[in-house]
């Protein structure tokens, strides 16, 4: 399998003063394409800033980080900015959606900033929707849809670009259990359709929903595990 992203000794300092205080101490990290991965640990952990890290959305102190075959541990802002447009899909808990779009308008800003035609934008806007199960919801702005229907929205904007990964930080945070079991049967058919997920959480049941664990502790890979519960589901 092509490993889509590689993490060679990650290292992460913030600073106090100029006393500098170590987050992230030497994370080791490999991730295949079309792996579906929940990255888990406790506040304090390290976890945040190496999902922004591996979102393209702060660089590391040291170490490097290969994302598609590119180095981008080392990339300047402006080029940072076009990896996270062109090969990566963020859903955030707060969804994040603009109040005064519809949710097409809302699915098509990314297609925006990467030059697509009007035309062409409302059409893959307008289908994307469909395929996260909101095509009837088109022309509803957020405030008139419900939770799990607004994350569906960011969702599918996540994926209007076609992008190498999926980075959903904390998606059912806002959402209550029944809908959180939807969203995160969403992400499954999306991995299963050949994507990579990665899925930042704290929740132990919503990381059960991945096929593979890792737990971040005091900025250390603490443990990595395949989830031997989701195999069992799989072959029934």
């Amino acid at each position: 399998m092509q490993q889509i992203i590689t993490l060679k000794d990650i290292r992460k300092n913030y600073y106090l003063g100029k006393e500098p205080v170590p987050v992230l101490k030497g994370i080791e990290l490999s991730i295949e394409k079309n792996e579906y991965v929940a990255l888990m640990g406790p506040s304090g952990s390290g976890k945040s800033t190496l999902m922004n890290i591996l979102g393209c959305l702060d660089s590391p102190t040291s170490g490097a980080y290969i994302l598609n075959g590119k180095d981008v541990s080392r990339m300047k802002d402006d080029e940072l900015a076009n990896v996270r447009n062109v090969e990566i899909g963020f859903v955030f808990q707060q969804f994040n959606l603009l109040p005064r779009l519809t949710a097409w308008e809302n699915v098509a800003v990314p297609l925006i900033y990467a030059g697509i035609a009007r035309k062409e934008r409302t059409e893959r806007a307008h289908a994307m929707l469909k395929q996260v199960g909101l095509g009837e919801r088109a022309h509803h702005k957020p405030n008139e849809l419900s939770g799990g229907q607004c994350q569906r929205v960011a969702i599918a904007r996540a994926l209007i670009n076609n992008p190498s990964l999926i980075l959903a930080d904390e998606p059912t945070g806002n959402l209550d259990s029944k809908t959180s079991v939807e969203i995160m049967e969403l992400f499954g058919s999306i991995q299963a359709a050949g994507n990579t997920v990665i899925l930042v959480t704290h929740e132990e049941d919503i990381a059960e929903h991945a096929k593979r664990i890792v737990r971040i502790k005091d900025g250390v890979v603490e443990n990595d595990r395949l989830n031997q519960t989701f195999k069992i589901e799989l072959s029934k």
